[in-house]
């Protein structure tokens, strides 16, 4: 009896000590860090310098700006999942400095989506997600709270309710044709993010894509071609 009664007791004490590490664990990914970083032509549209763990942000239907959110991040050692993204390559991701081995693609959780998103929050800290039809305010404040207590970012295509910014683009200008001939070889595209804790949209100026393929900033003189002209993009 008392050989039975240790070894309840042990088994007790050693399932206490794996929720303290479980437990431990979670709250060390909780505050692992102030913000997830972003590329350094991007860090001037948030207030951190990065995406804020525990937050939404909604994006325009951009690719380009997609991956270049999650480059950073990824090159830095962040798993980020991408779900709902059919089209999205990791050869594509790893042209905007995504690094493949960080990345899982759910590339079609058909009418699913809400419940893979939610299940990728739980372990990865970056999530991008297309929304693959309507979602209730109720889903909305469930996958917020899952968020909140994993310390997981979301980037959601499109709009999304309760975000902590929404990012869009305007003014997108092509360059790279001269005098009717020549390869376009990059777009230079204002970025805005219009936050809750802004007064005003914090806006940056860059090349998506630049001259190598990924994002570059604007202002650097060396990023644009010189003895070049350029072309201006008509509408989205």
């Amino acid at each position: 009896m008392a050989v039975m009664q240790a070894a309840v007791e042990a088994d007790q004490t050693a399932m206490v000590s794996r929720l303290r590490a479980q437990i431990s664990q979670m709250q060390r990914r909780t505050a692992q860090v102030d913000a997830l970083p972003v590329h350094d032509a991007l860090a001037p549209l948030f207030p951190e310098g990065g995406l804020r763990p525990g937050s939404s942000y909604a994006l325009p239907d951009s690719t380009g700006l997609l991956l270049a959110l999650l480059g950073e991040a990824s090159r830095q050692g962040s798993w980020c999942a991408a779900v709902g993204l059919p089209d999205l390559s990791a050869e594509a991701a790893e042209e905007y400095g995504v690094d493949s081995s960080h990345l899982a693609l759910i590339p079609d959780a058909g009418s699913r989506w809400m419940q893979a998103a939610s299940s990728a929050a739980d372990v990865f800290p970056l999530v991008a997600v297309r929304p693959g039809g309507r979602v209730s305010p109720a889903e909305v404040a469930r996958l917020d709270a899952r968020l909140h207590d994993r310390g997981s970012a979301l980037l959601v295509v499109g709009p999304w309710h309760g975000v902590e910014a929404s990012l869009t683009m305007s003014a997108p200008e092509w360059h790279g044709i001269s005098r009717g001939h020549g390869l376009l070889t990059s777009r230079a595209v204002t970025v805005a993010a219009s936050s809750r804790r802004t007064p005003r949209p914090r806006t940056v100026r860059v090349l998506l894509p630049g001259p190598s393929g990924g994002i570059e900033r604007a202002s650097t003189p060396a990023a644009l071609p010189r003895r070049q002209g350029h072309l201006t993009a008509v509408g989205a």
